[in-house]
């Protein structure tokens, strides 16, 4: 990057400004599948064999209740998952994948790893050991500044 663009975009700039095109991307292409990326990263969140707890599925993906709510409405309109009262507790929800679920949770497993791939082959690895080691110092940063405020 350019000591330029370096001076005059700050660091969450770029990181959402790089999410977004990857969203836009895995928008794309899940929609060659009538889905979203959001729906994609809910299947790939499911535990394929036990299901998920509803409740432990949003802080999971760090999404709110509400917009979980519509996307399983969507994935369960489609026939991707289903809902199963837990044998437990019969108030707990556990959200389970469909025959078709797990299909097209491979189907984003495989283009997510194939773009993981592609970053792997088309940049260094000591760059992206540089790349993880600074985002997960900024994620600590983040995690620091918000036990300050409580």
């Amino acid at each position: 990057m350019t000591k330029i663009i370096k001076d005059n975009i700050t660091i969450d700039y770029i990181v959402r400004s790089t999410w977004l095109s990857i969203q836009k991307m895995y928008n794309e292409e899940a929609s060659t599948f009538n889905s979203t990326m959001s729906g994609a990263f809910t299947l790939l969140s499911i535990d394929p064999k036990k299901g998920t707890p509803s409740s432990s599925l949003g802080p999971k993906m760090g999404i709110a209740p509400t917009s979980l709510s519509r996307v399983l409405n969507e994935l369960e309109k489609q026939n991707l998952i289903e809902r199963i009262s837990s044998k437990e507790d019969k108030r707990s929800i556990i959200i389970c994948l469909t025959e078709e679920g797990l299909k097209m949770r491979d189907i984003s497993k495989k283009y997510v790893k194939e773009f993981h791939n592609t970053i792997e082959n088309e940049i260094p690895k000591d760059k992206l050991d540089v790349f993880y080691d600074v985002i997960g110092k900024i994620n600590e940063i983040i995690i620091k500044k918000r036990h300050k405020k409580k």
